[in-house]
């Protein structure tokens, strides 16, 4: 058979709780999805990236950038959810193409991931490190060398979560509530007393005079039009794409379908409601940014903490640097999870190595997965220029964005009769409005990004073809006619 027309079966995967392929114990309550979203989504981006958005490229129509990123983000989170409740895995977006489209897609998809979710790991812990250093020099605490002990706090960071995903998911779980509480506590405190000095004059119409920009083209969409523009309509829409870096992560909690009771329904309510929450703070940060002080004022450096200093409640630096510490420390642990599971599910399935979706007996988690992911991660934090890079986590998480929208149209038309959880509505217009958004952010991103993004599939199909290929679960032994291998459960 095909390589590129064989599919994993619906029945196979959807079985996944009651056959010898389910190994994932049950751990999430419906309210622990919406905890694991809001850990992945509200980091110390919440902080800083309305201002520096408002400062650079949209002006006070930022806030129009975080409703368009946001409606945009919801199109392919309503998607994510109707695939997830019919397809609850732990591959996500991966276990989906594989069951819609067929493998070579899958292995697409599930490289896309790994880039993603590897490298945000490191991108993040690298930012967590810095804003440490920043956090301990506002407390008035000078650390020397601040190379080094960057260096060493996002090693740090890194092999402790690692640690905890690795030895207990219940234990991350529960830090994780204390810890999206806690920095939870922190936004409210921002918006409450940010809100106290809003000047309405600061938002004028939302509306700042364009600005042609005397740099070469940057993006796709520069390219095409020969011209770098900020402010006006043009900024607010180039504005999305670096906002929706915030809001990507509501797909991990398709991630831990696996190990959620009563999937088909908890998922989708999970995904969703983790979204809107997210978008709802995002946004209301966002109006208290802009209307504190005049976007001309606002300091790409510490947009929030300077804003705040700007109008004599220098002590909210404080909270802002708790707060931000402890969003970027769940946002790597829930990355590091569903890392994980996109992982396990790909070696389950033989396209990497099967070793490593071994089972701790004692800790009952993919543990040598888990290590595997942490070292990799450390690796890449270190030696790696990931802040260069970081829109690569854009592009992977988006492209796998087109895969869900147009599986869901796919699914509907091929298996009508698959028991769905949660339906898209207005199908197929939805889905199609979700391929239309997802590429419009993705023509937004920077033409070096695209290149390194197609390196690495290149690469990735390279390792496809000489590995996964041949040690894929549905492929034939060369000594079986592919006809019945067809007809063999080989799971």
């Amino acid at each position: 058979m095909s390589t590129i027309l064989r599919r994993l079966p619906p029945s196979e995967a959807t079985g996944l709780r009651t056959s010898a392929r389910h190994s994932l114990a049950e751990l999430y309550r419906p309210a622990d999805l919406v905890v694991l979203g809001l850990g992945v989504m509200i980091g110390a981006g919440i902080f800083s990236i309305a201002g520096r958005q408002a400062a650079t490229m949209a002006g006070p129509g930022v806030i129009l950038s975080f409703m368009i990123a946001g409606i945009a983000c919801l199109l392919a989170c309503l998607c994510y959810a109707e695939l997830a409740s019919t397809i609850p895995a732990s591959g996500s977006a991966y276990t989906f193409t594989y069951v819609i489209f067929g493998e070579v897609w899958a292995w697409i998809i599930g490289w896309a991931l790994i880039l993603e979710l590897q490298l945000a790991a490191a991108v993040v812990a690298k930012a967590w490190a810095e804003l440490t250093v920043r956090a301990f020099a506002d407390f008035g605490i000078a650390l020397p060398r601040h190379d080094l002990v960057g260096g060493a706090l996002t090693a740090f960071i890194l092999v402790v979560l690692t640690g905890v995903v690795a030895v207990n998911t219940r234990i991350g779980l529960r830090a994780l509530w204390i810890m999206v509480a806690a920095k939870l506590l922190a936004i409210g405190a921002v918006i409450v007393v940010g809100a106290l000095h809003v000047d309405a004059s600061n938002f004028g119409d939302l509306y700042a005079p364009p600005k042609p920009l005397d740099v070469p083209p940057s993006t796709v969409l520069d390219v095409v039009i020969g011209q770098s523009h900020a402010f006006g309509w043009a900024g607010i829409f180039a504005a999305a794409p670096a906002i929706a870096f915030a809001y990507i992560g509501f797909d991990i909690v398709a991630t831990a379908a696996e190990e959620t009771a009563n999937a088909p329904r908890a998922v989708p309510k999970g995904m969703i409601r983790s979204l809107v929450v997210a978008t709802v703070i995002y946004l209301a940060v966002a109006v208290v940014m802009v209307g504190m002080i005049p976007y001309r004022r606002i300091s790409t450096d510490a947009p929030l903490s300077s804003a705040f200093r700007g109008v004599g409640v220098d002590w909210m630096v404080h909270v802002i640097d708790i707060g931000a510490v402890l969003g970027l420390t769940t946002v790597i642990l829930v990355l590091i999870v569903g890392q994980t599971r996109v992982l396990f599910s790909m070696a389950r399935d033989g396209l990497i190595p099967r070793g490593l979706s071994a089972i701790s007996r004692r800790y009952h988690t993919p543990s040598r997965m888990t290590l595997v992911i942490g070292v990799v991660a450390v690796l890449l934090a270190t030696f790696a220029p990931v802040f260069t890079l970081q829109q690569l986590v854009v592009m992977g998480a988006l492209f796998a964005f087109l895969f869900v929208s147009a599986g869901v149209i796919v699914m509907r038309r091929r298996m009508p009769d698959l028991e769905r959880g949660f339906r898209v509505p207005l199908s197929p217009l939805v889905p199609v409005l979700s391929l239309v958004a997802t590429l419009w952010l993705m023509v937004n991103l920077q033409v070096p990004t695209w290149a390194w993004f197609g390196l690495w599939m290149v690469f990735g199909m390279l390792v496809y073809l000489v590995y996964g290929r041949r040690h894929s679960l549905l492929a034939p032994p060369r000594d079986e006619p592919p006809a019945a291998a067809r007809g063999r459960h080989r799971r």
